[in-house]
């Protein structure tokens, strides 16, 4: 490119020669260089010079001024960093107008060129008469085109030298016109959606490339998960060898002993099996009462690429994975899982989510299918090996129960056989559902159903009237009746003293069943706690019950039953954190409003709010705590009596954000009718009375932060725009951007701005996104928080410790969607369990397979997310 130039500037110098000074006259006369009519204008420099340069796109010749090095005052837009290199000549400016051929004006780019216009009156059109002579005008248009193309080139290298970036709007004055220009430096531009954003560099950054480019040392560690999934699911609820109980929620397995304490397996606590990618839906745990297997849902990662169910059969001593079985094998996700017990748990038996509900048979060593076949096209609830006898496999589900031969195969890839005998009910009424079933050591089998009652089948003899293909068929039929409940019974479990345990879904009881189904001892389960739904027999006499509450009891029969384990039954939105305390508090589509102690991992306590709660925030004394509803409304509480003292309507669109003010003395309240409402508050919180209205945005609020003078606020939208507002000036929106880069805020709760920019804004082409120095970056929640994937993630609320980070975790924060913003405890990160990833009841909920929004450049689109510490998929918050 530089030869290339060299010649055309050699080129144009000899033309130049040859040409008669007549041709390069304006009005046919040479002017002297002392003529008036070149005089510089009021406000130029007086040593600017005229020159005169033809191009090829242009029909008239125009004059422009080569100005020598004064004073930066011309441009719109804040002043250019000192110290700025030379723009070469015949480069086009920032302000899209091109410099005349010769050396270039010193000064930082983004200054106007001082331009003064010449008269038409004087400017011969191209096509007019001139004194030159025919046989010059050749070479006069040779010369016009060695000239254009000379300004074409130069100008190309120019861009590249700039690195190609796009024109970024100057921050004028509130009443100045904004143009074009690429002030280096001063900001940077991101897509998101096809829609550019503007965000202005901090002063005390000097250079963006001295900023360090990767993710920030720190990392999280998984500590605890508050909640436990019954609501919808069933068998997930087991005791180890060990003694830990261990259940599912979302993509994470837990390992809970009671007790509590730090530590693994021996110190109590909690500990994570992290290797699914996406919602658990069924456990197994081996006869050896160390292996464990877990089956998961269909989905799709944070590329946006399908995710397969799969079952991971691990370690549950060293969390670690000891076999994937069934990777493409499976139809919408794993349904039930059970190992073999009289082989010492050699086989694996899975039933898929597909519309048949594949039956299939796994050799767990080795990971290979021996057998499968098409189940029923009803629900299958259950499954399991009869312990006396491997060949004998049960289903249970909508309306039937299956007894299934497993022959031949053994050792030899898919040459298996299974066939199905059907559970006959005879005189017997034939119930809706069998959720339950249990095998009784001399061999016959207990279900429980969805009309109450518990059925004893037994093995009838073969029927020779009716003989089926190969021979007579044997028969299961029901050997003994006992209703057992009002209502479904969703669990049976053999205790080892040989009695059976029942549990019951509208009548809330636990039944204890001795011989011949004679009831021998019952409790009831608290009503605000749920039905049962799983049944688990601890060390000695203790017992542990799920409920369809999302909650976890532990206790006995005599005794009673006492929570550990609570958590949300619907969507999380709302979360806060107390300002001295270790506590926080959450709310939800369940529409419960929870206080959890972090120090005890338990809840506080809990009030019904009738209404969808979706977001809250503490006063900073601690003594009040405000809930936005989806109605409009928003309440203020007391934390110690739990009592409302306030409650107040504004609009009839759900609230998506509130916020109190450093100070305490503002309330603002972020709506979905684009306006935040901003409330003065008395000194203990307690009353409020309307400041002002902040109006402005163009879409619904979605983020708002507070400055530590409690002055201003920074807020988001949801069509990614970025404002500020002096709120003691009178709720007014500033107009001027880019006075506020310095600003310093509170909190840092916004998902868009420079300073959650983040390492993803470097990967697209026309972003540069560095991240703050250390010394000047706050530490942001939303970096942290670790990715727990799946729809039910959103009904639980994980709780990291502070550590080192891993690579590639926390890449991106420029989200589009409200999440609920997670918060910082003392040493403890709280991240509410919602996956977008992020707000309030209106934002759509995101379908299944899309839980994240995506980041969009010219030239890509990448899907946002958060990681986990190591790196690995997680779930969103």
């Amino acid at each position: 490119m530089e030869l290339v130039k060299a010649a055309l500037a050699e080129a144009l110098r000899l033309l130049r020669l040859q040409v008669p000074p007549s041709s390069l006259q304006v009005s046919g006369t040479p002017a002297p260089p002392g003529d008036s009519s070149f005089a510089a204008p009021p406000g130029l420099p007086p040593t600017c010079t005229p020159s005169l340069v033809s191009r090829g796109t242009q029909t008239e010749t125009e004059v422009e001024f080569k100005s020598s090095p004064g004073p930066p005052g011309l441009s719109n837009g804040p002043p250019a960093p000192q110290g700025a290199s030379e723009e070469p000549s015949g480069t086009q400016s920032e302000g899209g107008g091109s410099s005349s051929s010769g050396a270039g004006s010193p000064g930082p780019p983004g200054i106007l060129r001082p331009l003064q216009p010449p008269q038409r009156a004087d400017t011969p059109r191209r096509n007019s008469s001139s004194s030159s002579s025919p046989s010059e005008r050749p070479r006069q248009k040779l010369s016009r085109k060695a000239i254009s193309s000379a300004n074409l080139l130069v100008r190309s290298g120019s861009t590249e030298s700039r690195g190609g970036k796009d024109p970024l709007s100057s921050p004028g004055g509130p009443g100045s016109r904004r143009s074009n220009y690429n002030l280096e430096g001063i900001s940077v531009k991101m897509f998101l959606r096809g829609r550019p954003i503007t965000m202005y560099i901090p002063s005390g950054i000097r250079s963006l490339e001295e900023l360090p480019s990767g993710p920030p040392p720190e990392t999280l560690s998984l500590d605890w998960v508050y909640g436990y999934r019954g609501r919808d699911s069933r068998s997930n609820l087991f005791v180890l060898r060990s003694g830990e109980v261990v259940y599912f929620i979302a993509c994470v397995v837990v390992l809970y002993r009671p007790g509590g304490g730090p530590g693994g397996p021996g110190g109590g606590g909690q500990r994570h099996y992290r290797g699914h990618t996406d919602c658990v839906r069924c456990l197994a745990v081996h006869p050896d009462g160390v292996r464990v297997a877990s089956g998961q849902t269909a989905g799709v990662d944070k590329d946006g690429k399908p995710l397969q169910p799969v079952v991971h059969i691990w370690d549950s001593e060293t969390l670690l994975k000891l076999q994937e079985i069934g990777l493409g094998a499976f139809e919408r996700g794993v349904g039930a899982l059970a190992f073999s017990a009289a082989d010492q748990g050699a086989f694996l038996c899975v039933v898929d989510d597909s519309n048949e509900h594949m039956l299939s048979v796994w050799d767990c060593s080795r990971g290979v299918k021996l057998a499968e076949i098409k189940s029923t096209n009803d629900s299958v609830l259950a499954v399991g090996f009869n312990p006396r006898d491997s060949s004998c496999i049960v289903t249970s589900g909508k309306s039937h129960v299956h007894f299934w031969n497993w022959s031949g195969g053994v050792g030899v890839p898919g040459n298996g056989t299974l066939t199905r005998k059907q559970g006959v009910f005879g005189k017997y009424k034939k119930p809706k559902f069998i959720p339950c079933f249990v095998f009784l050591p001399d061999g016959d089998i207990l279900t429980g159903d969805s009309e109450g009652n518990i059925l004893t089948w037994g093995r009838s003899a073969s029927d020779s009237k009716t003989p089926g293909r190969g021979g007579a068929k044997e028969t299961y039929g029901i050997v003994a009746q006992a209703h057992a409940h009002e209502g479904s019974i969703f669990a049976l479990c053999l205790q080892r003293d040989g009695t059976v345990l029942s549990g019951g879904g509208r009548d809330r009881r636990l039944v204890q069943w001795g011989p011949g189904l004679v009831a021998l001892q019952e409790a009831e389960i608290p009503e605000h706690f749920g039905a049962v739904r799983a049944i688990a027999e601890g060390l000695g006499s203790e017992l542990l019950v799920g409920t369809t509450k999302n909650a976890l009891l532990r206790g006995d029969l005599a005794q009673g039953f006492s929570p550990v384990i609570q958590g949300h039954t619907d969507e999380l939105w709302g979360l806060c954190t107390h300002p001295s305390q270790n506590r926080f508090l959450t709310c939800g589509h369940d529409r419960q409003l929870c206080l959890w102690d972090g120090e005890s991992h338990a809840l506080a306590w809990s009030i019904d709010l009738k209404e969808t709660g979706l977001c809250a925030d503490f006063h900073p004394s601690g003594a009040v705590v405000a809930v936005g509803l989806n109605t409009g409304r928003w309440l203020v509480l007391d934390t110690e009596t739990r009592e409302i003292v306030s409650d107040v309507i504004d609009g009839n669109e759900q609230l998506s954000v509130v916020r109190y003010s450093p100070d305490g003395l503002y309330l603002a309240i972020g709506s979905h009718d684009n306006v935040i409402y901003i409330y003065s508050v008395s000194s203990d919180g307690a009353k409020s009375s309307r400041f002002g209205r902040c109006m402005g945005h163009s879409s619904f609020i979605t983020h708002l932060d507070w400055s530590k003078d409690g002055n201003f606020i920074m807020s988001n939208s949801g069509d990614y725009e970025i404002l500020y507002w002096d709120v003691a000036g009178g709720c007014k929106q500033l107009k001027n951007r880019y006075e506020s880069r310095d600003r310093e805020w509170a909190t840092y709760t916004c998902v868009l701005g420079f300073h959650v920019y983040g390492e993803q804004g470097r990967a697209e082409p026309h972003v540069r996104g560095p991240r703050q120095p250390r010394d000047q970056r706050p530490v942001h929640a939303r970096r942290l928080a670790p990715r727990l994937a799946g729809r039910q993630g959103r009904q639980h609320l994980p709780v990291a410790s502070a550590g080192r980070w891993g690579r590639g975790a926390g890449a991106c924060h420029a989200l589009s969607n409200p999440l609920p913003v997670p918060s910082l405890l003392p040493r403890r990160l709280i991240a509410a369990g919602r996956t977008y990833w992020p707000g309030g009841v209106a934002p759509p909920r995101p379908a299944p397979g899309r839980l994240f929004p995506r980041l969009t450049s010219k030239h890509s689109r990448r899907r946002i997310s958060l990681e986990g510490a190591n790196g690995a998929p997680a779930h969103t918050v």
